[in-house]
């Protein structure tokens, strides 16, 4: 019996030590606490900083020899049109003075170049290269990347438009002003020299030639050290798949090879948004990136803009898209656009041009999710997230949080992993700066150890005074009181006595010279009744009441609630201090009934 309440008293200790391990004041949640959720900054900020690693402006390129004829006058037709405007002039249509009829026939040759101009030689010939800018974004750590079909490819008419207004700027101005100085006499005001240099616009784009056309792709990515700066070179791209331009399924696939850790942005589902949510897109505004004004830097830094799910569309094909109020720009399409919870829900693909050519804001189109998951999976991509993101999106929250000593290691983590990151430099570098500041607002955890070891050292403490309690008790022998048990066995079936004071005369009565099985040191009352739960295992000996061994010699305990017998050999103290008075002053005895 003396070994199970050593027992007891063993998990008592332990049970102390979690307790006070478990009451510790709270801390500072830290962010690995709940590492993805959003620190208390505005959506876009947390965006933007998240996403932007894996947004890359992206270009593709054609090159090749541009051959175009020299042209003359059909003379039999233009003698036909002199005639024309003879009699026109004589109909007092137009004014005879020679402007005016000069300005009438340049106007009647552009509207019908090949009936008054015939090709002749020499050819004349010029190399160019033409291309767009647009935008992708990785989709898996080893460099598979997303955008729009029309950022990837053009169709014939639309690429001999390019290089028509790439290539043919200087024959177009030189075929110009030989038709101008036919003119004798005639002095070329800004309304002739426009109409002339049209009539050349139409025909050399007509009659050019491509020779030798190649086709190029690549991304703008950052060399090892970081940054969006002029160390960012155009790197080969492939292309993998390809659908078909707006308004069909505008989805491309490229691949980058060489790649690993790059960053990634995680998607999401078509249901994850719909009308009235805000969705945000991220891409490369021509408005920018075609201009001379801003720095290269500014120029590879994506913008974030937002606005309202606006309505859900279909194409006469059949090809669902969401129709936008965030505003786009040409050279964002192909952009991921994101729900509220940093997850692609779609791809910025086209938006309403004016007739003066300015994108309205209020008409942004974008593939759903469903479809850019349907054309991966036709290809057996599978989107993945490296741990390069997964680091740099904990080390965000914690520089969002000011918990700048936190966020260092995982930024430079991150810089380990993937040297070409652009921007993880600039935060390391402003995070040792707030940190030098005394900005930091880091959790500490030796706090939290300190806290803990006082826990420890309590329950310690708590141990070695139940040990020396319990030393103290096997040293003494306590006589018990004599209980006598009645006819045919113990009390296994009878309540406990009443509780209160014991009279001084029960108190006095002579113990035997054994212990008396069934008394309060083993149990109480018998077997069947208090001897696995009473008084002595689990109730006043050893519970909250009581720290004294149970072995049958100590009556309701020798803590503070009872006093213990004295040594065997000494007579009991008078009644006015006898040892079995239990004073439980304004606590309430437990249950009759408490188990062990």
């Amino acid at each position: 019996m003396s070994g199970n309440f050593s027992k007891r008293l063993t998990k008592i200790a332990a049970t102390a030590a979690v307790v006070m391990a478990v009451a510790l004041p709270a801390l500072p949640a830290a962010a690995d606490d709940a590492p993805d959720e959003r620190p208390d900054v505005p959506v876009g900020t947390w965006l933007a900083a998240r996403t932007q690693p894996a947004v890359q402006l992206t270009s593709f390129t054609y090159t090749g020899t541009v051959a175009v004829p020299t042209s003359t006058i059909n003379q039999t037709a233009f003698n036909q049109l002199v005639e024309q405007a003879t009699a026109t002039v004589q109909s007092g249509k137009i004014s005879s003075d020679e402007r005016s009829i000069a300005k009438w026939l340049f106007q009647r040759i552009a509207a019908d170049v090949d009936t008054y101009l015939t090709e002749t030689t020499p050819e004349r010939t010029v190399d160019a290269e033409v291309g767009g800018l647009c935008t992708g974004w990785w989709v898996t750590p080893d460099g598979y990347m997303v955008t729009g079909a029309h950022c990837v490819q053009v169709g014939e008419t639309e690429l001999s438009q390019l290089f028509a207004q790439q290539a043919l700027a200087k024959f177009n101005e030189q075929d110009a002003k030989e038709i101008i100085s036919g003119l004798q006499g005639i002095e070329a005001d800004e309304e002739i020299v426009k109409l002339a240099q049209q009539i050349y616009v139409t025909f050399n784009t007509n009659h050019m030639k491509l020779r030798n056309l190649k086709q190029g792709l690549s991304v703008m990515q950052s060399l090892p050290g970081g940054g969006v700066d002029k160390t960012a070179k155009a790197v080969p791209a492939e292309l993998v798949s390809v659908g078909e331009s707006y308004p069909g399924k505008d989805f491309a696939l490229l691949k980058v090879n060489g790649q690993q850790n790059l960053p990634t942005v995680p998607l999401g589902d078509d249901a994850d948004v719909r009308t009235g949510d805000t969705l945000y897109i991220s891409g490369f505004p021509g408005l920018v990136t075609n201009t001379p004004f801003f720095s290269l830097e500014s120029k590879l830094e994506p913008a974030l803009t937002e606005g309202p799910y606006n309505a859900k569309r279909s194409t006469q094909s059949g090809v669902p898209y969401i129709q936008t109020q965030a505003p786009s720009y040409k050279g964002n399409s192909g952009g991921p656009v994101f729900s509220k919870d940093g997850k692609v829900i779609g791809m910025l693909i086209a938006g309403t041009v004016s007739e003066t050519g300015e994108a309205s804001e209020s008409e942004s189109f974008v593939l759903p999710v469903g479809i850019i998951k349907e054309k991966l999976g036709e290809k057996n991509i599978k989107p993945a997230q490296a741990i390069t993101t997964t680091r740099y999106n904990e080390a965000l929250n914690d520089y969002f949080r000011h918990y700048y000593s936190d966020a260092l290691p995982k930024f430079r983590e991150v810089q380990a992993l993937f040297p070409n990151h652009p921007y993880v430099a600039k935060y390391i570098s402003d995070a040792q700066q707030a940190v030098s500041a005394g900005k930091d607002e880091s959790p500490k955890p030796i706090l939290m150890w300190v806290l803990i070891g006082a826990g420890v050292l309590v329950a310690i403490v708590i141990t070695v005074v139940l040990a020396k309690v319990l030393g103290g008790r096997r040293r003494r022998r306590t006589v018990p009181s004599y209980v006598s048990p009645p006819p045919g066995g113990g009390y296994g079936a009878v309540p406990p006595p009443p509780w209160q004071q014991l009279p001084a005369a029960q108190a006095q009565v002579s113990p035997p010279a054994q212990p008396a099985q069934g008394a309060y040191g083993q149990g109480g009352y018998g077997p069947g009744g208090y001897a696995a739960g009473g008084y002595g295992a689990g109730g006043y000996g050893a519970g909250p009441y009581g720290s004294a061994p149970n072995n049958g010699n100590v009556q309701y305990g020798g803590g503070q609630y009872g006093h213990p017998a004295p040594p065997q050999g000494q007579s009991q103290p008078p009644g006015g201090d006898q040892t079995r008075a239990v004073r439980y002053g304004k606590f309430m005895p437990p249950p009759d009934d408490r188990s062990a």
